[in-house]
């Protein structure tokens, strides 16, 4: 059978785009990642990694935030430096919730994109506070829940159930991956695309073999 391709039908618009979003990376330090409890640090770090190739892959602005000076035991996850290793990218703040630091905000403002796309440690006050503020800005919000992570599970998962309740809407780096990349016909994206899912997703870069030899054919 041939391969169709997207048709016609209009897509929801809750539906993320390459062009209509940007991404808020926070905290992802080695620091603070030590003191995650929600989940194991090297999942977090996988989870990390593979979301910020698919956001350096799709062109996606992204602001990168750290809570302690970089360098100083605040090293950003490996994955998320050589993804994004312009550090003009890179803000230190001061303020727990990276909404109120005026750099960040203004970044986020000056992208002129309608939706807010967070993940960071921890999950109850860095992914937590500004995806709260950008709702209530009129913004759409998401956020990476797998590529966050809270002090312990409850923690964690309150400050989820919390978002939800106000509207913000939870997914995982690689549900956010295939619904940027949306079509395997999209070739510009679609080996690369493949690679971050065998490199990070564990069982599922199977079938990202698979998909490969069909549409090497």
């Amino acid at each position: 059978m041939e391969p169709t391709g997207i048709g016609e039908a209009e897509p929801s618009r809750r539906l993320l785009t390459p062009h209509d979003h940007v991404l808020l990376l926070v905290d992802h330090q080695s620091t603070m990642g030590a003191a995650v409890g929600s989940q194991p640090v090297e999942r977090l770090a996988e989870a990390t990694t593979g979301l910020a190739r698919t956001a350096a892959l799709f062109g996606i602005p992204a602001i990168i935030t750290s809570a302690l000076p970089l360098g100083s035991g605040g090293e950003l996850v490996r994955g998320l430096r050589e993804a994004f290793p312009d550090t003009e990218r890179w803000i230190e703040r001061t303020a727990l919730n990276p909404w109120q630091d005026d750099p960040v905000r203004r970044r986020i403002e000056r992208s002129g994109k309608p939706k807010v796309v967070a993940a960071g440690v921890w999950t109850e006050v860095g992914v937590l506070m500004p995806a709260l503020c950008a709702v209530e800005s009129g913004y759409d919000a998401y956020a990476i829940t797998d590529a966050s992570g809270g002090a312990n599970p409850e923690t964690h998962d309150r400050a989820v159930q919390r978002m939800v309740q106000a509207g913000v809407q939870p997914m995982t780096w690689l549900q956010y991956l295939l619904e940027l990349q949306r079509d395997w016909t999209r070739s510009d994206t679609a080996t690369a695309a493949g690679d971050i899912i065998r490199d990070h997703a564990g069982a599922c870069g199977l079938a990202a073999e698979d998909l490969a030899r069909l549409l090497d054919r």
